[in-house]
């Protein structure tokens, strides 16, 4: 529940940087109507779209928002973030954030939040169906009878019991789906860069490789960054045992599609199921051609290979469970300074000003991690009662919350303006 629905608690003003202005959030890609009518209930003014953003849109309409709230296809880009004159929060409505450019965000006093988990078991889910559609080439079987052909037959399908499940990052997905395909009669290996403690009978393998060499079916639940860009190379389907099948539900740039094609061709992969691509299409309807990726009619025309509009976490339940923490995230930080659950951001949280507490002021200083800064803030402070007082640093973002009794509306505009004017100070909010 956000903090600003409970009955002790008070509901704040903003006082700075958007001193009394109502404030405005941006929600593109559909996102769940729970999570609009849970901001508008919170006291914000919502815009509402359907459809995702182009940067050059971004560039005309962010300036006039606080927050803005998207999913995986509206790209948060530096150019965006230096037009966005009021910005200071950013919801991701999903997993992943590769979509946001963070440490420019951060460098701005920008906070971004996700949801890391809210649509694990959707994805999980997904996966298991895909493992039972490639084995038995129902996907290919489904459209030749509804082409008017009938072909029935045995050769090349398999019960998935008794074979190898290989899982490749063993995160809110990959653990679930290792209970799942269990439930199945699978064996499950799982490759991770850290030592984690497997579910039910599960085993960690030292490498990707050893994974590569011992399944029958091959996963990929990681997220984009350098190292895992095209980890899924040549090289590695090379390593695979012949006749296994690759899932992608993960991040359209973890594997090398020519190579996939190639895999294929050979007949060394027998299926494969991506659901994420390199380059996606910005709305629905619009085409997937080989003028978005040069190689999409050639994997589109290739037998038992399942192609999905990157529709993992596209449940009813994900998306509200979703809404509904992201959108708390959203008012926990416009409200109360919380940065609980940021992804570049240090995570900070004080409890909440109660109601009857009406002369208290509380502080949200983003400044850069350098020395010297909390004796500035501090000697600014000297004058007053510092209730409770929390501070915590993230690379080259630091993040301080204060609460502070008996400030006057002309101390507060002193105090505003020494706090400002410290060398570090990236963005300050008061509420009060």
């Amino acid at each position: 529940m956000a903090q600003a629905a409970l009955s002790n608690v008070r509901q704040p003003k903003v006082l700075h940087p958007v001193e009394n202005e109502n404030l405005r959030l941006l929600l593109l890609e559909n996102i769940s109507q729970e999570a609009v009518r849970r901001l508008r209930a919170e006291g914000f003014h919502v815009d509402h779209s359907t459809k995702a953003m182009s940067e050059e849109e971004l560039l005309e309409k962010i300036p006039q928002y606080h927050g803005i709230g998207i999913r995986s296809k509206t790209k948060i880009t530096a150019k965006v973030i230096k037009a966005a004159s009021k910005l200071i929060v950013i919801g991701c409505f999903c997993i992943g954030t590769n979509q946001v450019d963070l440490e420019t965000a951060a460098k701005a006093g920008i906070a971004v939040f996700n949801s890391p988990f809210s649509n694990s078991r959707s994805v999980a889910e997904l996966v298991m169906g895909e493992l039972v559609v490639l084995s038995r080439q129902l996907f290919d079987r489904a459209g030749e009878l509804r082409a008017g052909i009938w072909n029935k037959q045995s050769k090349g399908c398999w019960e998935v019991r008794g074979k190898t499940l290989g899982i490749v990052g063993y995160g809110h997905i990959g653990s679930q789906l290792s209970v799942l395909a269990e439930s199945f009669g699978m064996r499950v290996l799982f490759h991770d860069i850290v030592n984690l403690m497997p579910l039910g009978s599960a085993h960690q393998v030292d490498s990707l490789n050893d994974l590569l060499n011992q399944s029958d079916f091959v996963t990929l639940h990681v997220p984009e960054l350098p190292d895992t860009i095209n980890m899924m190379g040549r090289e590695q389907f090379a390593q695979m045992k012949k006749g296994a099948y690759l899932l992608n539900n993960a991040r359209g740039k973890v594997v090398d599609i020519p190579a996939l094609i190639e895999a294929l061709k050979a007949g060394h992969v027998a299926g494969a199921a991506i659901d994420v691509f390199p380059r996606e299409p910005g709305a629905n309807g619009a085409p997937f051609d080989d003028e978005l990726n040069s190689w999409a009619s050639e994997l589109r025309n290739h037998p038992n290979v399942i192609l999905t509009p990157h529709i993992g976490g596209s449940t009813e339940e994900a998306q509200r469970s979703i809404g509904e923490e992201v959108s708390s995230a959203l008012t926990r930080y416009l409200w109360f300074g919380s940065t609980l659950g940021a992804v570049n951001f240090p995570e900070v949280d004080l409890r909440a000003i109660s109601a009857d507490e009406n002369d208290r002021v509380r502080m949200c200083y983003a400044h850069k991690n350098v020395p010297g800064v909390l004796r500035q803030v501090n000697d600014a402070l000297s004058s007053f009662n510092v209730e409770k007082q929390f501070s915590d640093s993230k690379g080259d973002i630091a993040y301080l919350l204060a609460d502070i009794a008996n400030v006057g509306p002309d101390d507060l505009k002193n105090l505003r303006d020494r706090i400002n004017a410290t060398e570090a100070n990236i963005l300050t909010r008061f509420l009060a």
